[in-house]
């Protein structure tokens, strides 16, 4: 398969970088990764030694035609410019989650390249990993019948994340925005689109005080959602909750639920946040848990699939499966939660989306990553 790669830049050198462009230079033959920014020059000049590519500045990236693919890995807060700075320069975006921090934002972003014919796919792309693809083929197979209803639940020590990162004390960095998204959307990608959301989404105990010990005692406020309690009422009928609460503990590894019931059978997922994981079925008429065998690749650290397989996209002309349209829809969701925890009343979604084709199972032996861009995502 002759395919000319998509040469790309990354724009946002810090602490997730590594994991995208670990992947993304040695992974993937239709990326073509050539450049790198960052604020601090230093972690730019840093990335660039390590993967060998060039430092360059925005404008830089902005002015080099060659340059088709912008990967945004910037802070939440930065999204929105970021990406709307990447659109109106003629380029195609992948974007860390979120797609922007507000509706009306991420909105404007998805009609931005829609008016502008270019693709903006946006994380998390863990929903194409072997665990939540291995699940999908299991709901979508009709292996536990029709869903019924689905449940998400993850705890996290706000007090510990404050004190090693500010970005998850604002907007964009709660437990919701930056974490829950993973569960709404490996969700999303197997159940399709929610018409209706109700809960409470709230800060409790705003201002506090650090408990590292390198700030120990140090005042901090946090100004985003530390607790979210929502019900989701799915297109299809099924009905869904989400608990994410940064007030408890956190256990490593994290212990997670994932739950989908069906009328024949349940299925507990992995952590969502992983692209591998067991995915255990229990079908009805016994009471014993199986593991589903990975119906799909994919099982190690592979961020930047999502980039990789948008490039694929934009070479055959088709729609990525990391989406817009699912990521705004994901957005649309947890903002909803909050709408209907101020107004007292269920939100109701304007938002829709196609759900995502599973990635085709089968693949020749060898090397796995070679033969997946020759016949897997290629198609």
């Amino acid at each position: 398969m002759n395919v000319k790669p998509v040469k790309t830049a990354v724009v946002g050198c810090g602490a997730i970088s590594d994991a995208y462009l670990k992947t993304m230079t040695t992974k993937f033959k239709i990326l073509d990764v050539v450049a790198c920014c960052d604020h601090f020059t230093a972690k730019a000049e840093a990335a660039a030694q390590k993967y060998n590519l060039q430092a360059m500045s925005l404008d830089q990236i902005i002015e080099d035609q060659s340059i088709e693919l912008v990967v945004n890995l910037t802070a939440s807060p930065a999204h929105y410019q970021m990406v709307k700075m990447m659109l109106n320069a003629g380029k195609h975006v992948y974007s860390e989650k979120v797609l922007a921090t507000t509706l009306e934002e991420a909105k404007e972003l998805v009609e931005l390249a829609n008016a502008k014919n270019l693709y903006l796919g946006v994380a998390p792309d863990t929903f194409l990993g072997s665990a939540i693809q291995t699940a999908k083929y299991v709901v979508d197979s009709g292996m536990i019948g029709q869903v019924t209803s689905c449940y998400a639940a993850l705890s996290r020590d706000i007090n510990l994340f404050a004190g090693l990162s500010v970005n998850t004390t604002i907007a964009g960095g709660g437990i919701a925005f930056d974490v829950g998204i993973y569960y709404v959307t490996a969700l999303l990608s197997i159940l399709g689109p929610v018409k209706m959301v109700t809960g409470v989404m709230e800060t409790i105990n705003p201002e506090r005080n650090h408990q590292l010990v390198d700030k120990l005692g140090e005042p901090y406020t946090i100004s985003c959602e530390n607790v979210l309690a929502g019900t989701m009422v799915f297109q299809s009928g099924a009905i869904g909750n989400l608990l994410f609460d940064a007030n408890s503990i956190i256990v490593i590894p994290e212990k997670p639920a994932l739950v989908i019931y069906g009328r024949m059978g349940m299925m507990y997922m992995s952590d969502p946040n992983l692209f591998g994981g067991e995915v255990k079925v229990i079908l009805k008429g016994d009471s014993t848990a199986f593991t589903m065998p990975s119906s799909h690749p994919y099982l190690d650290e592979s961020r930047g699939l999502g980039v990789a397989e948008m490039a694929w996209s934009m070479r055959q002309g088709r729609t990525n499966r990391a989406s817009k349209e699912m990521a705004y829809h994901a957005l649309e969701v947890l903002h909803g939660v909050g709408i209907s925890s101020q107004t007292g009343k269920h939100y109701q979604l304007a938002s829709d989306f196609a759900i995502p084709n599973a990635l085709p199972r089968g693949f020749a032996g060898g090397d796995v990553f070679k033969a997946i861009e020759e016949s897997a995502i290629a198609l």
